[in-house]
């Protein structure tokens, strides 16, 4: 069992359903490479589930990056599910190949698109470090926000099933 406190978050003013998302441009990471990428290029492709988790290698990253690839929402559906947390490319890199992942994810070590979702997290004892708290929003094509999961506590994780429904619904 794994040993950890569970911690309540502050309250956040967040991007909610029906706003339109914030977009943004940084490297965006496959198994082979990444390039700079901005959200509207995949939106005007379609909906897009973006999934903001903390930093590779913390088990909450591992845990919801296994689920989604296990829940395989990608096949047969009309949605691109990418990730963004700040760790760098090369970690997400090794992420995607541990993980054995199909998902492209967006680097920011610098937090600043959690900023500008109203996510952002300071980490305790960190001065000047932040990450993003756990997040999912379903966008449609032109951005504006179908479904929003900001976590509350930490750690905390959505609810799989009803994300599901959201991108059905589309």
């Amino acid at each position: 069992m794994v040993d950890f406190e569970v911690v309540s978050l502050p309250d956040a003013d967040h991007v909610e359903e029906g706003d339109t998302a914030p977009d943004f441009t940084r490297p965006l990471v496959n198994d082979e490479y990444w390039e700079d990428a901005s959200l509207s290029e995949l939106t005007d492709e379609g909906p897009v589930l973006l999934v903001f988790f903390t930093m590779d290698g913390a088990f909450p990253a591992t845990y919801v990056w296994n689920e989604l690839r296990d829940r395989n929402w990608d096949d047969g559906r009309n949605v691109t599910i990418v990730g963004l947390s700040i760790s760098d490319p090369y970690a997400h890199k090794r992420l995607i190949e541990e993980r054995g992942m199909d998902y492209r994810l967006f680097s920011d070590p610098q937090n600043g698109v959690a900023e500008e979702y109203g996510i952002a997290n300071d980490l305790d004892g960190m001065a000047g470090v932040s990450e993003p708290r756990p997040a999912v929003f379903l966008l449609n094509g032109d951005r504006t926000v179908e479904y929003a999961w900001v976590a509350e506590e930490w750690p905390d994780f959505p609810d799989y099933d009803e994300i599901e429904d959201a991108i059905d619904g589309l």
